[in-house]
This record gives structure tokens, sequence and C-alpha cells, in this order.
């Protein structure tokens, strides 16, 4: 049934216009998010594997709750924090500011939608860096009920493959819930004076291997918004697993 349930996602992406959608594990889907972007509660798929990835718009058709979100909320200031990064300091906002740009992103450790894309994150992170933009990631799913993303693994995760950016810990949820992050990979691409300007996947590859030629949509428009402090007006929702809340 859970290979059923992939076949049924991996069509849906691909035949689905995804401007206007986000995907979530069909078993694990919260009730709660952030004040922006209510999720509403999806029933557990039949499989009960707690491992299916359907589309939203998918899983609507197949019973469960249409979930839609908007993309970009232009202007949009970035909320400050300080959460524990796993080198074990306190990170700011401030700290984690470029020069030119920053990026924000919501991911984990045990999501197939972060493990697809984590060596082209890792690069493109790395060469944004070039171009004035410092990036950070944010863990807030609930470790206690998925413990691959405790803090004890989020470090093991970024050594292991040498994340170019802090890697924090938000264990409280806030600052998930204060952007409005509803799912794991989820970029925020701000402006030098801290607006929102980027929304969206990192590349349309998503899940699979990239073909030459693929389109780098993130570190593309946060070069743009490095050289004119504006992003793209098109622009393609990111698609991954729900934020794991706590109940």
């Amino acid at each position: 049934m859970a290979d059923i349930c992939h076949a049924i996602g991996k069509f849906f992406r691909a035949a689905l216009d995804f401007r206007s959608f986000y995907t979530g594990c069909c078993a694990g889907m919260a009730d709660k998010s952030g004040p922006l972007f209510p999720f509403a509660r999806v029933t557990a798929c039949s499989c009960k594997s707690g491992g299916c990835y359907l589309p939203v718009r998918a899983a609507n058709i197949a019973g469960m709750a249409l979930v839609e979100t908007s993309i970009c909320d232009f202007g949009r200031k970035a909320g400050d924090f300080t959460l524990r990064g796993v080198d074990g300091r306190d990170w700011s906002l401030q700290d984690c500011r470029g020069e030119k740009g920053t990026l924000v992103m919501f991911i984990c450790n045990h999501c197939p939608y972060v493990q697809a894309v984590r060596e082209r994150l890792v690069r493109d992170t790395a060469e944004l860096r070039q171009h004035g933009v410092h990036s950070v990631a944010i863990m807030s799913n609930d470790a206690q009920n998925y413990p691959e993303d405790s803090f004890e693994n989020m470090a093991r995760e970024a050594k292991e493959h040498g994340f170019p950016f802090p890697y924090l810990y938000d264990e409280t949820q806030e600052v998930a819930r204060a952007y409005g992050a509803v799912c794991t990979p989820d970029f925020f691409g701000f402006n030098a004076a801290l607006e929102l300007q980027y929304r969206g996947r990192l590349d349309e590859a998503r899940l699979d291997p990239p073909a030459p030629g693929t389109r780098r949509d993130l570190f593309e428009a946060m070069v743009q918004v490095a050289e004119t402090a504006q992003g793209p007006r098109e622009q393609f929702a990111s698609a991954g697993c729900s934020i794991k809340w706590r109940r």
C-alpha cells in the first residue's frame, strides 16, 4: 500500500500545478500551523506506514482535506529570534544576516524531501555567500515524537553533510509559528532590508536527481534579490513533510 501511495503522489506531482499548494506527510499532517498559513487536519493514510507523501490536492482526491497556501507575502519583515545552534552557541537573526540577503530555511533530519535536496542545498547556500547572501537552517519538529530530529542528530547531520550555515533548534516551535512555516523544506528569502522576497521551491527537480540544465529556482531568485532587492514575481511552492507540531 505504501508503494501505491508513493506512486499516486509521484503522478500528481507531475500532473498538477504546484504554484498553489504544498505537499505533506499524509500520516503526520498537523492541524496547527503559523498564523498566516492555517493547516487543516488530514486523515492518516490507510497504509499506516507514516511514510507517504501525497500532494495535498491528491490527498483531497483520496478523501483527505485540501490544503492550499499562498507563496510569498512580499515585503513582510523577518522575525527576530535567538536559538541554540549545533555548534553550541546562540544565534540571533542579526548574527545570521547577510549584507545583501538572508535565507531562512526550515528543515529537519528525517524528511525525505529534505534528504533528497541536501547536497543541492549545501551547494546553493555556499555559492550564495559569494553574492552576499547568508543562510540559516532551523529545525522546529517535535523531537520527542520524532527522535531522528533530536538536537544530537542535528549535530551529526550538520557535520556529516558539511552544512555551510548555522543549524538551529527551535525547541518551543515559536519561531516556526511566527514565520508561518508549514513544511520541510520551507524557504524564506529576505533582501538586505530583511523584507521577504522569495517563498518557493529549491529547484524544479524536487525529489528526483536534477537533470543537466535543471532550473535552480531558489539560487537564481536569491541572486536576483542580492542584485535588485526584489524577488521574482512567479514562484513555485516548496513541497515536503508537514512541520511536526506538538499535540
